[in-house]
């Protein structure tokens, strides 16, 4: 399985939830609502949830494995990067 698009909408540079990503897959499959979240140790990604019940929160979708989740990570936030110096540039 491919990542064949990432489109980013960037929220705000001054609050922790800095984008929200949606991520193409093989040209037939996509995943919205994934956040790039700044944390302690930097930016990294949370996959879009919903509110059960009881209050928890449950991933709707999310990678099985590390090293997916790892790939996709490490593309998301390059291309925000890509996408905040783009608009640096512009500005």
């Amino acid at each position: 399985m491919q990542i064949t698009d990432i489109r980013t909408r960037i929220v705000s540079k001054d609050s922790k939830m800095k984008a929200v990503v949606s991520v193409t897959f093989d040209q037939c499959f996509v995943v919205h609502d994934i956040k790039i979240i700044e944390g302690e140790k930097g930016l990294f990604i949370a996959m879009p949830s919903k509110k059960t019940p009881d209050g928890e929160y449950r991933d709707v979708a999310h990678p099985i494995n590390g090293e997916m989740r790892g790939t996709l990570q490490e593309a998301i936030i390059a291309e925000y990067q890509r996408v905040l110096s783009e608009q640096d540039a512009q500005a």
